[in-house]
């Protein structure tokens, strides 16, 4: 996961920088990003089914395999036609096998992990995820400073390579059963039914998808325009830009390891990190400089980290097992959409400066958002 994950990091650091710098469009730099990740979202049912109908370990296997290969053959078409597009292409394409290796192992944590709390097996996963992004920028930065982002993409292909290959060798000594749950000669519509059913009866997944897309938006435009923002209005290189993810990233270490290791109940980590995300995007909105920005860029990457521990948690208690990878992908898609809605909208401004405007008033949309969608349960607390 670490390696994989690593080389992920490689390939979303290098598209926005890249794309800025060439044309020095805030505008096109946001539409990179909701080129980038609109498929990633857009095949998350897809993968959900695939997850329930086929071996995850298998799934993984062409998820990486696969992204290794599309690094190759853009490198390949780069070199031969030249454009921009080669490198956003294959961040779109190998983004629609990183979803295809997350909901596999979406699927696969909870049967190796049966017995654990679930809580704590999300802040481990969750703090492996963010230590790949402490060491991606970094890496994906030093090599850029002394090479082209031909190479970062190479280093990215080796890498996946090397997750692979680290798979292979925990399935050596890890023999817990991983299964699919469903027949893969069924309808294709029985799943998205059954999906869909489980998304409008289930109690209490309609609230929590709504609070996810809610703060996706703010997390969505903060990277969308964090290489603009650093580089553009703060003037800063993109050794800054580096630092700027590197220190998010370890600050979202530091929160996925208290949220583990404190006593606070599901429901309480809810509310904390969807209050630091909304506190954090209003940092970034107002902060005069770039220190001041970096403060509040990692408040908002680590506090939706957390998020991500509350939201897996509440979707594992809710959903039925057999069901959990096609239902999981129809919920992140509706989650997700608004990340790249977030690129959208920042590709409809004009200049760099009128991000922190845009920033702020997602924010309070938000907030508005969360308040209108707790009301409910408070009151039925207050009548009861």
């Amino acid at each position: 996961m670490f390696t994989a994950r690593l080389a992920d990091q490689f390939l979303l650091f290098v598209v926005p920088l890249v794309v800025y710098q060439t044309t020095q469009s805030v505008s096109l730099s946001g539409l990179a990003y909701a080129v980038e990740t609109l498929p990633r979202v857009l095949f998350y049912p897809v993968c959900g089914v695939l997850a329930d109908r086929y071996a995850p370990l298998r799934l993984m296997q062409v998820s990486q395999i696969g992204r290794a290969l599309i690094c190759v053959l853009g490198l390949i078409g780069f070199s031969l036609f030249g454009g921009l597009g080669w490198v956003v292409g294959v961040s779109a394409l190998c983004g629609l096998l990183t979803t295809q290796g997350f909901m596999a192992r979406e699927v696969m944590l909870p049967q190796i992990f049966a017995h654990a709390r679930f809580e704590k097996v999300q802040s481990i996963s969750q703090s492996v995820n963010q230590t790949s992004i402490v060491a991606g920028p970094l890496l994906a930065a030093s090599l850029f400073a002394i090479s082209d982002w031909q190479t970062v993409v190479v280093i990215a292909a080796i890498l996946f390579v090397c997750a692979e290959i680290s798979m292979m060798i925990w399935r050596r000594a890890n023999r817990t059963p991983i299964v699919a749950t469903d027949d893969r000669n069924a309808s294709w519509i029985v799943p998205f039914k059954t999906a869909f059913s489980h998304l409008v009866y289930l109690p209490g997944l309609k609230r929590v998808i709504a609070l996810t897309a809610s703060v996706n938006l703010i997390f969505g435009v903060t990277l969308a325009t964090s290489a603009a923002m650093v580089t553009g209005l703060y003037a800063q290189s993109e050794e800054h830009y580096a630092l700027l993810q590197t220190v998010g990233a370890v600050f979202t270490i530091v929160v996925l390891m208290m949220a583990g290791a404190s006593r606070l109940s599901i429901g309480m980590i809810g509310l904390v990190s969807f209050s630091g995300v909304l506190i954090g995007g209003i940092v970034t909105a107002i902060s005069p400089d770039y220190w001041l920005y970096m403060v509040g860029f990692a408040i908002v990457l680590g506090f939706d980290g957390m998020f991500n521990i509350y939201i897996r948690t509440v979707r594992q208690k809710i959903i039925p097992a057999k069901d959990y990878g096609k239902t999981t992908g129809v919920i992140i898609l509706f989650n997700n959409l608004t990340q790249p809605l977030a690129g959208v909208l920042v590709g409809l401004t004009t200049s760099v400066a009128q991000t922190g405007g845009l920033i702020l008033g997602l924010c309070i949309v938000t907030a508005l958002g969360g308040l209108l969608l707790s009301l409910p349960r408070l009151f039925a607390r207050t009548t009861g």
